[in-house]
């Protein structure tokens, strides 16, 4: 919004003596007289720069020009607050709605993906769904790419646990085995004790034999014996 003082090209706190070293000036580079070619355009210039120190010229029309100015510089400054906030509020809104058109399609995406359709169909489908082509083709990448790394860790996952099982089935069957022959050494009893059935021709040792008191108790009734004769 172009004033007075833009016209002349002053500040708005100018002193008289500044506003009238700028007319001249600025009456000079706009005279008709110097625009040689350029009549038209400088003469209608040169009468505005006129009027522009007329009123600023004259302390009383210039602090008129200030009060009416201001009023319409904050009559203004709240119509441009105004539209800037109404501008605000239609690009968040219009922001919203792009998200939530942006989430519905990644969310449609995700489905097929999760029903085993490949990049294509995924594509497919968001055009149809009036999707715009560049969005959807970075849609339908993005969640191809994620849907197969999330295969590849269930199936990482998958092989670790076979592994670790074929890992633990060799320990149970060897537990297995232990207890199994555990289980038949003790059926069979000691060898000396119920006979070796490897060898049948052995007999069991007398309970004396097996053990060192047997042995000392046989000697002492054998002593005892010796002394009744």
């Amino acid at each position: 919004m172009a004033t007075l003082y833009d016209t002349l090209g002053v500040h708005t706190h100018a002193t008289d003596e500044e506003i009238k070293r700028a007319y001249r000036k600025a009456a000079m580079k706009w005279h008709p007289d110097r625009n040689s070619g350029a009549e038209e355009v400088a003469r209608a210039t040169f009468q505005e720069i006129k009027d522009a120190y007329a009123i600023l010229s004259d302390a009383a029309q210039r602090k008129v020009y200030d009060a009416v100015y201001a009023e319409q510089m904050r009559g203004w400054e709240a119509q441009h607050a105004r539209r800037q906030k109404a501008q605000a509020e239609r690009e968040a809104a219009a922001r919203a709605a792009d998200e939530a058109a942006y989430a519905e399609m990644v969310s449609l995406a995700m489905r097929f993906a999760d029903e085993g359709h490949n990049r294509d169909v995924l594509f497919g489908v968001l055009l149809g769904r009036r999707c715009e082509a560049q969005r959807a083709a970075q849609i339908a990448d993005s969640v191809a790419a994620l849907q197969a790394s999330r295969r590849a860790a269930e199936k990482a996952e998958a092989d670790a646990e076979a592994a670790t099982e074929a890992v633990d089935v060799p320990d149970v069957s060897a537990k297995a085995e232990a207890a199994t022959a555990n289980n038949g050494a003790a059926s069979h009893g000691a060898p000396g004790q119920h006979g070796n059935p490897g060898n049948p021709g052995k007999r069991e040792e007398s309970a004396g034999d097996a053990h060192p008191a047997g042995v000392l108790g046989g000697l002492w009734f054998q002593f005892l014996n010796g002394l009744r004769f």
